[in-house]
């Protein structure tokens, strides 16, 4: 197992959160952009995305154990 000390884990869930604002932004706010119209299952999974990886951003943030 990948062995993190807790400046690296710091630096992996700021750039996760980073990685979720960007597929929020991606399938969310680009579909502004583009000429379809808004696609609301498209939205709610990019809103899913962004939950699922912040939340394990979170998680890394806050672990303990190193």
């Amino acid at each position: 197992m990948l062995s993190l000390n807790k400046t690296q884990l710091a630096l992996l869930a700021d750039k996760l959160s980073d990685v979720a604002n960007l597929a929020a932004g991606a399938l969310i706010f680009g579909q502004f952009l583009s000429e379809r119209l808004f696609s609301l299952p498209l939205a709610v999974f990019g809103v899913g995305i962004w939950a699922i990886v912040t939340g394990c951003a979170v998680a890394l943030a806050g672990r303990s154990d190193v």
